[in-house]
């Protein structure tokens, strides 16, 4: 028996896909796992791959229709369901409604069987808090928060610990019922990738760019200012001074073929990108970026001292992202696109203010944190408040 292989230290992470925040920051810790951790196995659940598609259908697609469509509608929500008491009418109506469509959870569990949980989405949180409570379930059950802020929602009982991205956070929680000590300020994990220390000029050349030349990070036009590429041209033609763009498209096919028409017509200033998994070398060639604030991409931005200006932020966690980035003096804030071309031709005309920019978010910005939330569950980092 002495001679058998142990088994793993196996890590559940469940997420979940409204929005890709929560599913990026349970992609980090994997990563992280891989990297730093060989005896521990990760695995990923999507919380939405054990429910029925309508229940999926009103999680996510209704959830990201209303933040694109009616952000009045959402902010009432998000503040509605923020101070709803846990024992009224909808909280038991809700509560109700998401157990019974998550049955699955229970066999989902038994085949993984793993030694510890993290929880990246505030809906497997509150599950197991439920299981716990009933004594359903007895391992471990940890919570990052992906946001610089918390919803009502992510806080619970019976967790071990709730990993945050800063310390006023950390003590926000801890107000409201959860112990100090089980709140530890690691930040929210990217890839380990952001660790790397880059060079700017190879990481222009390989993009064909100027690394002398002044250049903007246009990660995403702003839902509400506009569209992406209708964006780029205005800052072509009403920009200040010597700059190049670099603009991303993501997985859209059709802002791809706009920003590369565009391209075309502006030689030597704009670069087009598709989707890319090395968005850490496209940001250590950029002097600021140009974004919405989201948690991830907050993060990933204030690891690699990328100054931002903040666009359109969707009403409750990103517009409490945008008071703490504001707060820290890491990003300014367009609420229209005049307000953005002005703001732009601000930071085109003042290098030593995105150099401020940058070393600020240089010194609050966290590369590691997807390491470190590792080393404190498995008992390698005790302390809190790292």
């Amino acid at each position: 028996m002495d001679n058998m292989p142990k088994r793993a230290i196996r890590i559940a992470v469940f997420s979940v896909s409204a929005g890709s925040g929560h599913v990026r920051a349970a992609q980090a810790l994997i990563a992280s796992a891989g990297l730093w951790f060989p005896e521990v196995e990760v695995i990923h659940v999507d919380m939405m791959d054990l429910v029925p598609k309508l229940f999926r259908t009103i999680y996510t697609e209704t959830y990201i229709k209303l933040i694109e469509q009616h952000p009045a509608v959402w902010s009432y929500l998000f503040n509605r369901t923020n101070t709803e008491k846990n024992n009224s009418y909808l909280s038991r109506i809700r509560r109700s409604i998401e157990t019974i469509s998550t049955r699955k959870l229970k066999c989902a569990l038994k085949e993984i069987a793993p030694d510890h949980v993290i929880c990246t989405h505030f809906l497997p949180a509150q599950l197991f808090s439920r299981r716990i409570e009933k004594g359903k379930y007895y391992k471990p059950v940890w919570v990052q928060i992906t946001d610089f802020d918390a919803h009502t929602l992510w806080i619970h009982k019976w967790m071990n610990g709730y990993f945050v991205a800063h310390d006023e956070l950390a003590w926000r929680i801890s107000e409201r019922g959860i112990t100090f000590e089980n709140v530890h300020v690691t930040g929210i994990p990217i890839m380990p990738s952001f660790s790397e220390i880059l060079c700017r000029r190879e990481c222009s050349e390989e993009l064909g760019l100027n690394p002398s030349v002044m250049t903007i990070l246009l990660m995403s036009g702003g839902d509400g200012i506009g569209d992406s590429h209708k964006l780029a041209e205005r800052l072509l033609l009403a920009g200040e001074g010597d700059f190049q763009i670099i603009a991303l498209a993501g997985k859209n096919e059709k802002l791809l073929k706009k920003f590369t028409l565009l391209a075309e017509r502006h030689p030597g200033k704009l670069f087009p990108l598709g989707f890319i998994h090395t968005v850490e070398r496209v940001m250590a060639a950029s002097d600021f970026a140009i974004t919405k604030p989201g948690g991830l991409t907050s993060s990933e931005c204030l690891a690699m001292g990328l100054p931002m200006v903040v666009v359109s932020p969707i009403p409750g966690q990103e517009e409490r992202n945008t008071d703490f980035l504001l707060e820290h003096g890491v990003a300014v804030k367009a609420c229209d696109e005049n307000a953005l071309i002005w703001r732009v031709n601000m930071l085109l005309r003042e290098p030593h203010r995105l150099k401020i920019m940058r070393d600020k978010a240089l010194m609050i910005g966290r590369h590691d944190s997807a390491r470190m939330v590792l080393d404190i569950v498995l008992g390698k980092l005790a302390g809190a408040h790292q």
